[in-house]
């Protein structure tokens, strides 16, 4: 098996409107495409960061929630790299996203942060 890259993140989100303004407005993801499958009574929108498509967010009706807490088995969070940490926690509690204190990865001595999605997914900033 030879992968070259990692293609794209799917995320389910129980209210699709909160969860399109989180990702493109407080995040910055581009929208790509956005279509409505009626068969499926379902949003699907790609979204796109530095031109590299990235994460598939999707709607579907009435869909179970996920534990998060305590943690379960699977995906556990997502992560993304940041030049300057502080200045990104600044700029996520100014649009009213909690963030954890930031911690020190004990292996790399970098700085990281979780806060949450709509939807209580954790996401990671690491600082590069």
């Amino acid at each position: 098996m030879q992968i070259e890259k990692i293609h794209h993140i799917a995320i389910i989100c129980s209210d699709y409107q909160k969860s399109k303004q989180f990702y493109t407005e407080i995040l910055s993801f581009n929208i790509e495409n956005e279509v409505y499958r009626q068969e499926k009574q379902s949003y699907k929108l790609d979204l796109s960061f530095n031109g590299h498509y990235l994460i598939e967010l999707f709607s579907f009706p009435n869909p179970p929630q996920r534990l998060t807490r305590p943690e379960a088995t699977g995906l556990r969070h997502i992560a993304f790299g940041v030049k300057n940490i502080e200045n990104e926690i600044q700029f996520l509690q100014s649009r009213n996203v909690i963030t954890e204190p930031i911690r020190i990865d004990e292996y790399t001595n970098k700085k990281f942060t979780f806060f949450f999605d709509p939807d209580n997914l954790p996401i990671e900033l690491y600082e590069l």
